[in-house]
């Protein structure tokens, strides 16, 4: 399983970023793909994930009406809109892949690719 996260950046208060997850070397519908986030000095996050086979999603409360997670299956690639960004939305973004889509709340999948980092000015 590999995971490749590209989009972050610099942007401020009330932007917005768009995040890819590009997966390779594994079967993508068997999967789900989520986002999460570690701020500094927090623990880890789930922001979002889609089950692929179904399109099922999960977003966690902090971001619902602001983020929007979407799947393109054709290119195994998975996205992540982030409107209305906040200060309090800072932190490493990272995509991982698991079978099991009910342990997104808890940040609990298998494969991690590397974070992006996503830095939010007032």
């Amino acid at each position: 399983v590999q995971l490749q996260a590209s989009g972050g950046g610099l942007v401020q208060a009330g932007g917005s970023l768009r995040l890819s997850c590009a997966a390779s070397g594994f079967t993508f519908d068997d999967y789900a793909i989520g986002w999460f986030r570690q701020a500094p000095g927090k623990g880890r996050e789930g922001v979002a994930c889609i089950k692929n086979s179904d399109g099922s999603i999960y977003y966690a409360d902090s971001v619902k009406g602001r983020f929007t997670i979407s799947g393109d299956n054709a290119k195994n690639t998975v996205y992540l809109q982030m409107n209305s960004l906040q200060p309090e939305d800072t932190a490493i973004y990272y995509c991982a892949a698991d079978r099991n889509y009910y342990t997104c709340p808890r940040g609990n999948f298998a494969s991690w690719g590397q974070g992006t980092l996503v830095t939010v000015s007032s």
